[in-house]
């Protein structure tokens, strides 16, 4: 057995959530997964993952075998890094290489870094495209993309799900002084929330939260409801109500204090995580591998700038998601 590989796929398979979506992003066989992850358990002797008819799921010594899977195939990888470096401190990468992201991700990760992207590889020219759907004509055509949520990912995609998916309620500090700080999940039932609706159409008014074991959905209401995730993120900083957003692209809001979050003991479940997709023929390609290897460190550098200690929410596709409801919500009221 080889040892790495097994530790790949058994991480692949958490990361995904289930041993087919594991094996196309690794651009191999489903059983080849479900083989190699069986032997590993085997030769510990442990039972790593729970398979059931929706896929995957950690076992509590998964749980633990996974930290540890994931530190040494880091440092793995950071020694690749190293070797390819050597191997090529002669050939400078160059060419074209077209970039597609939605905007919140441009605007709060890409762009600010790229600079230093063009720094390092001066000879590789970015053609860089706002997206906002992996079926978009521009993004079709991009060599590697950056996205929120949960894509349908293309049989030739490579995906990898990065970067932190916890969310955070927030409002203007003036606000949380005119109507109170709410100190349960429940109460936010009687505040005014401004919705964000996704690019399938869906409302996003079910806001869920975890916390030692304990779930709380609130169906939240306000007088907005919009596409324009900025548009929203303005009328919550101007004290007009409370939203739900993603902690990587309003971090500066935070920090500023134009934004104060709240409830932070509470895991907000549905945040989408961050994906990095790309054509698996082109991997090898030396630009889109400086910028792939350029763009996930990016995130991992701003994960680790985040608060360590604050619970984070499962990265799974939500239950509305995967319904396709107008509204989220209706995933609840659907049970009754």
């Amino acid at each position: 057995m080889d040892k790495l590989k097994a530790l790949e796929y058994f991480v692949a398979a958490v990361e995904e959530g289930s041993f087919a979506r594991a094996a196309q992003r690794l651009e191999i066989s489903t059983p080849a997964v479900q083989k190699l992850v069986g032997a590993l358990e085997r030769s510990l002797g442990l039972s790593l993952l729970e398979r059931g008819a929706r896929g995957v799921r950690l076992t509590a010594s998964g749980s633990e075998y996974l930290d540890r899977s994931r530190a040494l195939l880091s440092e793995v990888e950071e020694l690749g890094h190293a070797e390819r470096r050597l191997k090529g401190a002669g050939e400078r990468p160059s060419g074209t290489l077209s970039v597609a992201a939605h905007s919140q991700l441009a605007h709060h990760v890409l762009l600010p870094a790229l600079p230093r992207f063009h720094a390092l590889y001066p000879d590789i020219e970015i053609d860089f495209r706002i997206v906002n759907r992996i079926g978009d004509a521009d993004a079709t055509s991009a060599d590697v993309l950056l996205l929120h949520g949960w894509p349908e990912v293309p049989p030739d995609y490579v995906h990898r799900k990065l970067g932190d998916a916890r969310g955070l309620i927030m409002a203007a500090p003036e606000h949380w002084a005119a109507h109170g700080v709410p100190q349960h999940p429940s109460e936010l039932a009687g505040y005014t929330c401004l919705l964000m609706r996704n690019p399938a159409g869906i409302v996003l008014d079910l806001w869920e939260f975890k916390r030692d074991g304990q779930t709380v959905q609130v169906q939240a209401k306000g007088w907005l409801s919009s596409n324009a995730r900025e548009a929203t993120l303005d009328l919550v900083i101007g004290g007009h109500g409370v939203g739900r957003f993603a902690e990587l692209t309003t971090r500066e809001h935070v920090q500023s204090g134009r934004l104060v979050p709240v409830l932070l003991d509470w895991a907000v479940q549905g945040a989408p995580p961050v994906n990095l997709l790309f054509k698996g023929n082109a991997r090898r390609t030396p630009r889109l591998r400086a910028f792939i290897d350029f763009a996930t460190q990016c995130l991992r550098d701003m994960e680790a700038e985040g608060d360590a200690g604050s619970p984070r929410a499962s990265t799974d596709r939500p239950a509305w998601h995967v319904r396709g409801y107008g509204r989220a919500s209706a995933t609840v009221r659907g049970r009754r």
